[in-house]
């Protein structure tokens, strides 16, 4: 039997008072196809740059899927049976494919539940036991223990007779490879139409400085020389 989670969120009223929203179990329960007792509750999302507070709407309300949208963030609470009760008989392609992550699973791989997402996952482990598997080295991790998940090929087992239920926040992040590049990028100077237009109005300004600067000196100059004259025709007398 899948593991419920009591939820509650708050919002405001009309007044704009501070109020409870919701409090009762976690609807959007979600169990993975052909990986029986595998069951997502996605409890929360947000969608990026910034998240919203503005008005009471569930924001869990959809389809369960396993990345948050892009620049956004899942809560959700997963429950892992027994490796026993799925590992020999899964099928990969349709677990995954039923969370809307087809793409995420490692094809190279024979273990089915290895799999990566654009993603920082915080993990903290709620009740029973479970190993983090990455490509080269494994955990075993506890009640209360925390496991950060940054963009790594990763899997989970359950080896004991106890399911294990963890909390889990997933962060989209960007794809591993493109971060280098979008910090070489952040170097150069930025040529779009309105700094183009910026430095164009600069340059006019500065050349009609120069023109007026020039035009200026221009006419101080026969003034001083009139004065000139008019100095040694005054000594000549």
């Amino acid at each position: 039997m899948v593991w419920r989670v009591r939820r509650v969120y708050t919002g405001h009223n009309k007044r704009g008072r501070a109020v409870i929203i919701e409090d009762g179990l976690a609807p959007n329960v979600k169990e993975m196809a052909s990986m029986p007792g595998l069951a997502l509750t996605d409890l929360w999302e947000t969608t990026g740059p910034l998240a919203r507070n503005d008005g009471n709407a569930d924001a869990a309300d959809r389809a369960v899927r396993l990345e948050p949208p892009r620049g956004g963030s899942i809560l959700r609470i997963v429950e892992f049976p027994p490796d026993k009760a799925w590992r020999d008989s899964a099928d990969a392609k349709a677990a995954f494919e039923s969370i809307g992550a087809g793409h995420a699973k490692d094809k190279q791989s024979a273990d089915p539940m290895m799999h990566k997402t654009n993603t920082v996952d915080y993990i903290i482990v709620i009740s029973g036991e479970i190993y983090a598997v990455v490509e080269e080295g494994e955990v075993l991790l506890k009640p209360g223990d925390v496991f950060i998940q940054r963009g790594t090929n990763h899997s989970w087992s359950v080896r004991g007779d106890v399911p294990c239920v963890i909390a889990a926040v997933l962060v989209s992040a960007a794809p591993l490879g493109k971060s280098a590049a979008s910090k070489k990028s952040a170097g150069k100077p930025v040529t779009t139409a309105a700094v183009k237009a910026t430095k164009a109005t600069k340059a006019t300004k500065a050349t009609k400085a120069t023109k007026a600067t020039k035009a200026t000196k221009a006419t101080k100059a026969p003034a001083k020389r009139t004065t000139k004259v008019a100095r040694q025709a005054a000594r000549g007398r």
